[in-house]
């Protein structure tokens, strides 16, 4: 299984994430009015970095900076409207949070620009799939990338894990073929995207498989539909829900876990890798 695999990956010249020893903390920071949790709350630049600020005291790890809603039928955004609002946000984190800051985007002319700013890596919710440039931006930089599965529409053909993979190994074969190196690739099985709440559950309780791909592996439930689903709770009401998913991730490999509310998941990752690391390591 992936928790015995360690590895080290370098973010800019002042940050190195050793994943396989702990689980990372990605907290999320949306730079957007429409967002399902939180649309809105940090559109000033200066709550965005305070925020962020709290996050990393907290105990986040990465700040991943989202500059377009992704949630189902949000509007699409112009790169250019994109860039007016994290730009500004980018900006300032690099210089005034101490760990690695994250953009969140599919396209490469806002991953060009941002780190250009400085970013330290980027997540790409369409796996380098959408925009057939960002693997080449990202290769010229040199940052970690992370690849997460989607598709429209909840339909597959065959096996849904089976699909999840074939998926990511296409985006794998994508960023290696423009020369992002092995080490700089992180996968993500897209919680929420392409997926109906019980195809999610479904993914959760067969994560596991995607050790297989022998990649680290990030995991982004926070608040999601499958979660209010199960409680029949609003959004900033699942962050029970939300743990459980934390510590159900962590228990079959999960290495980074993308969440709203740090504290807390922060401390569940603590207990379960103490438990389940200490077991490998054993």
């Amino acid at each position: 299984m992936q928790m015995n695999r360690k590895i080290s990956i370098k973010c800019g010249s002042n940050y190195v994430l050793n994943l396989g020893k702990r689980t990372y903390i990605m907290g999320i920071l949306n730079i957007t009015p429409d967002s399902f949790s939180d649309g809105g709350d940090f559109i000033d630049v200066e709550k965005a970095v305070e925020h962020a600020k709290n996050m990393v005291r907290d105990g986040a790890d990465i700040i991943d900076v989202g500059g377009e809603s992704t949630r189902p039928g949000a509007l699409e955004v112009s790169a250019k409207e994109e860039l007016k609002r994290i730009l500004p946000v980018v900006g300032r984190l690099v210089k005034e949070v101490d760990v690695p800051v994250s953009v969140d985007t599919y396209k490469a002319q806002v991953a060009e620009e941002v780190l250009k700013a400085g970013a330290h890596m980027i997540n790409d919710v369409w796996g380098l799939q959408r925009d057939r440039s960002m693997a080449e931006v990202i290769a010229k930089h040199q940052v970690p990338v992370i690849i997460m599965h989607n598709q429209k529409g909840t339909e597959y053909k065959n096996d849904l894990v089976e699909e999840i993979k074939l998926f990511l190994s296409k985006s794998i074969q994508i960023a290696l073929a423009a020369g992002i190196k092995r080490k700089n690739i992180i996968i993500d099985p897209g919680i929420g995207f392409g997926k109906n709440p019980e195809q999610n559950i479904q993914v959760m309780a067969r994560l596991k498989e995607l050790n297989d791909l022998g990649y680290p592996i990030l995991l982004g439930t926070s608040r999601k539909s499958m979660i209010g689903k199960i409680l029949d709770l609003p959004p900033k009401e699942r962050v029970e829900g939300t743990i459980a998913t934390t510590v159900l991730g962590i228990v079959q490999g999960v290495d980074i876990v993308r969440v709203h509310d740090v504290k807390e998941n922060f401390r569940a990752a603590r207990v379960t890798d103490a438990i389940t690391r200490s077991k490998q390591d054993g």
